[in-house]
């Protein structure tokens, strides 16, 4: 029996040796899996950003040692994840890709590496405090409304994050001194606007800042039930963290952005950037994801504006309004008293309800084109008010992995003008169903592929789905008058508008001006939105290029199926063909999409073939 038992015990030794060394070997060199290596290189990625991991829930809340840190911005860590990546990408090509049985899962992250290290030499070609998407208002906007309280622990973790702030403050001050010493400049409203909406956050009672009141509200709702005594000294912590450590950072920023304002030139576009040419050509073939010159983009726009302003053209003479721009003309249906809620709270909360019944009424009606569906329901709510001047009229949040959170339809309310009802349902179904929502959550649920399949983002993709969606939502009669058409139209111009302007901008060197009175000439959207719209353009050059580029590469995909497959076409079919590989690079697609056809006339020839003989 000893010996037996020495045996069984150098046994489990030499197998948890094996295993480590296994483990060991995995972690830092090349696996001998290249499915090990997929999961190690989103694990290292994820893994170091504990925000990221907090926004898909991808810890229990018991284990999330990460849950009381923020993310590190400094210029050393940006050094060290360039490297990594390159380094990522030579591993990924030493692995014989004919051998595999999931080339895509290989293409498609060759295709992301390739692409970030191709923007290597653009790195710093961004501003980290703007008035869309900046550090400043993502902080306060992440705190609020991804990082979860379940119980004390979570709590405890949210006072400690805050006191994260003033070192994070400080790794973004080192990045804008660096991208100013390289002639990175913002354009002047950039500053103006930030530095606004800076000195009215910190301007704020402590106690009414969206930082404690997110606190307070969390802890009230929180699973595991918090002692009051408890709860009362986290936002004593809370208050004090804000007033003394969180108010300080910003002021730095403010101070800087004070100092940085005269040394600004212009609102111009990237093209005033040292290497702007170059840095716009590549931000078009990250967003698109499809090689096109700057003249291409802009030529595609001016067509596709023509053609819709001829359909918009004919719904607005049938409402009995034949002159004046397209955009006169839908700004006058769209002031009409039956196309505006009341300018109250109670109308703004009508507006939300509204978007959720016309989301609820789409979903239960799509179950002829679709056969996969997302378990995750959608929500609508608001988007925070301390921030809604300066963000876009709504935007969508998935929900998170562990299915704590569902996903977010957010509208914006700053003000009712800006939502006539005519435009609604499209906004619904771009954001929530069948658009963002089945698009991010469906891409959640794949099986049997590597983590970052799930989670990659492809603009083109995403947002080409998005407003395919609006299209299929009109051709299955879920835009049921002409006035909701009309609204279809006008978003679909919207993002034909934004090919023109977008390249005018930063390839044709357009004014911020110019680009605000085509918009506005071409679409009807209120001056607030197109104003908001543009500056959201020149803070992210390129990214509003892929939905039109996205869609319009989705819709000739499906008329090449129907041409080729005759009657054999299955819409459902062709959905689960686009959303179940997830999101992908549009050339990726493509060859996905025209697999399938092949896949499905080599059926239907051998169904042929079997019934002749």
């Amino acid at each position: 029996m000893a010996k037996l038992f020495r045996w069984t015990f150098r046994g489990a030794l030499l197998l948890l040796l094996a295993v480590t060394l296994f483990v060991l070997h995995s972690l830092y060199f090349k696996p001998v899996s290249i499915r090990i290596f997929y999961e190690r290189v989103f694990a290292e990625f994820a893994l170091e950003s504990p925000q990221i991991i907090s926004s898909l829930g991808m810890l229990p809340p018991s284990i999330d040692w990460t849950a009381d840190e923020l993310d590190d911005y400094s210029l050393a860590k940006g050094e060290e994840q360039m490297a990594k990546l390159k380094a990522d990408l030579a591993t990924l090509r030493s692995y014989d890709r004919a051998a595999l049985d999931d080339t895509l899962s290989y293409d498609v992250l060759e295709v992301f590496l390739q692409t970030q290290a191709d923007g290597e030499r653009f790195r710093f070609h961004d501003y980290p405090l703007n008035q869309l998407f900046g550090i400043q208002s993502n902080l306060p906007s992440f705190m609020a409304s991804q990082h979860r309280v379940a119980g004390l622990a979570g709590a405890e973790a949210y006072v400690a994050r805050l006191r994260e702030i003033p070192r994070v403050a400080a790794q973004v001050q080192e990045g804008m001194a660096h991208r100013e010493q390289l002639g990175i400049i913002p354009p002047t409203f950039v500053v103006e606007k930030v530095t606004a909406e800076m000195q009215a956050f910190v301007a704020t009672e402590p106690t009414q800042n969206i930082l404690y009141t997110a606190l307070a509200d969390k802890m009230a709702k929180a699973d595991e039930a918090i002692a009051e005594a408890d709860q009362q000294r986290l936002l004593a912590d809370a208050e004090a963290v804000i007033r003394d450590a969180v108010y300080p950072a910003y002021q730095g920023w403010i101070d800087d952005y004070v100092a940085l304002l005269p040394k600004t030139t212009g609102n111009h576009g990237v093209w005033a950037l040292p290497d702007g040419e170059a840095f716009y050509q590549h931000q078009i073939r990250v967003h698109t994801t499809i090689d096109m010159t700057p003249e291409q983009v802009h030529e595609l726009g001016l067509r596709e504006v023509a053609r819709i302003e001829g359909e918009m053209g004919a719904i607005l003479q049938g409402e009995g309004l034949a002159e004046g721009t397209i955009g006169e003309r839908v700004r006058t249906i769209a002031a009409r008293p039956d196309q505006l809620y009341p300018d109250t709270d109670e109308g703004r909360a009508q507006i939300l309800a509204d978007y959720q019944v016309m989301i609820d009424t789409i979903d239960a009606g799509l179950g002829p084109y679709f056969n996969v569906r997302p378990t995750q329901p959608v929500k609508v709510e608001r988007i925070p008010e301390f921030k809604e001047k300066t963000s876009p009229g709504a935007y969508y949040q998935p929900p998170a992995l562990d299915g704590s959170r569902p996903g977010v339809f957010y509208a914006n309310l700053r003000s009712v003008q800006e939502i006539p009802r005519f435009s609604m349902r499209t906004l619904a179904y771009h954001e929530g169903i069948p658009g963002h929502h089945f698009q991010l959550a469906i891409q959640q649920q794949i099986q049997g592929v590597p983590t970052f399949r799930k989670l990659l983002p492809f603009t083109a993709y995403s947002e080409g789905w998005a407003l395919y969606s609006e299209k299929l939502a009109s051709e299955i009669g879920f835009q049921p008058t002409p006035l909701d058409d009309l609204g279809r139209l006008q978003a679909e111009m919207f993002r034909a508008v934004r090919l023109v302007v977008d390249s005018g901008l930063h390839h044709k060197r357009w004014t911020r001006e110019q680009a605000i009175d085509y918009m506005v000439e071409k679409t009807g959207m209120p001056q607030t939105d197109v104003v908001a719209e543009i500056e959201r353009y020149l803070v992210m050059p390129g990214q509003a290029l892929a939905y039109k580029v996205g869609m319009n590469t989705i819709v000739e995909l499906r008329d090449e199926a129907k041409r080729e497959l005759g009657e054999g076409f299955d819409l459902a079919a062709f959905h689960d063909v686009v959303l179940t590989n997830g999101s992908l690079p549009m050339t990726l697609l493509q060859q996905q999409v025209r697999a399938w056809i092949a896949a499905e006339k080599a059926k239907a020839g051998g169904v042929e073939a079997a019934v002749a003989g």
